[in-house]
């Protein structure tokens, strides 16, 4: 990959990972402020989503797991090289899956759709796409 269409990709991937921290950093304000999130349309479905026995593992906040997650995505991008793709790759693949392991919570236990957590899950699915193309295009790139 040329080094302009390398440093266009990882440009994509940091805009894609600050959103994410953007809407994990929101979700998680909303968990420790005790209020409902805002969302588009009715149906309550974020706020049912926030306060069920899901919205928590072991104890964490999905939402802080979803923000440290994100916040490690963008330490992975400073690293050179190919570990610095690697991790990112690796990184972006976990949080998909288990984005979309929360997705069918949300959709066949829960049976309430909140849009941040779509949201996320979305931007998940590209980062794990575009880091994987990252990946085995071998582009290097530097900040």
């Amino acid at each position: 990959m040329s080094e302009d269409g390398g440093d266009r990709l990882r440009a994509i991937i940091a805009a894609l990972v600050l959103t994410g921290v953007g809407v994990a950093g929101y979700l998680t304000y909303v968990h420790y402020a005790g209020i409902d999130p805002v969302c588009a349309g009715a149906g309550g479905g974020c706020h049912t989503v926030q306060a069920s026995e899901y919205a928590d593992l072991a104890g964490v906040p999905v939402a802080l797991i979803g923000l440290i997650g994100y916040l490690a995505l963008a330490a992975a991008l400073l690293m050179p090289g190919e570990a610095g793709r690697a991790t990112t790759m690796g990184l972006a693949l976990a949080g998909a899956g288990f984005s979309l392991y929360l997705s069918y919570v949300e959709l066949f236990v829960i049976d309430a759709i909140c849009q941040w957590c779509v949201a996320s899950a979305v931007l998940m699915v590209l980062l794990a796409i575009l880091s994987t193309m990252r990946m085995l295009r071998g582009a290097e790139n530097y900040i």
